[in-house]
């Protein structure tokens, strides 16, 4: 019988070894073991609620720090933003494979899962761009054809 290493020990499959996802989940790997994966799962769990906890720390840490040197609250907003975007995607993830496995259909996983991957890769040089005066320029020269941009204030 194959089995695969994960966080609990050695866990045999039962049915098969492919996974619905376009990439390697731990969750999704778990899944397909027909031993009990709850120790795979509250591992998972707790490695994400350590990572996100000590990042959310260190974010308000250093805009406690950036606030403090006067440099601005917009510093802090694009690194909010940025968190946001990636752990609202992420936490879906993580919850709905532990908790909302039989409510919410496999597509929505998937789709939810890629969104988590790609999302954040996506927006962050948005997000942080349009700090940038000549990025926010640019943006508005795109979506306003015609009008004056330097009229815009920073």
């Amino acid at each position: 019988m194959p089995q695969t290493e994960m966080g609990g020990g050695k866990l045999p499959y039962c049915h098969t070894n492919t996974i619905a996802h376009t990439y390697c989940d731990h969750m999704a790997v778990a899944k397909t073991a027909c031993a009990s994966a709850w120790i795979d799962a509250v591992y998972g769990l707790v490695v994400a609620s350590v990572v996100s906890g000590l990042d959310i720390l260190f974010i308000m840490a250093s805009c406690t720090l950036i606030l403090r040197a006067v440099v601005g609250l917009s510093t802090c907003t694009a690194h909010i933003c940025a968190i946001l975007i990636t752990y609202t995607l992420a936490f879906f993830t993580f919850f709905t494979h532990r908790f909302g496995g039989h409510t919410i259909p496999q597509h929505v996983h998937i789709i939810m899962a890629n969104l988590y991957l790609l999302t954040p890769s996506m927006l962050n040089p948005i997000v942080y761009g349009v700090k940038t005066k000549q990025v926010r320029e640019s943006v508005l020269r795109l979506f306003l054809p015609g009008k004056p941009v330097s009229a815009h204030h920073s």
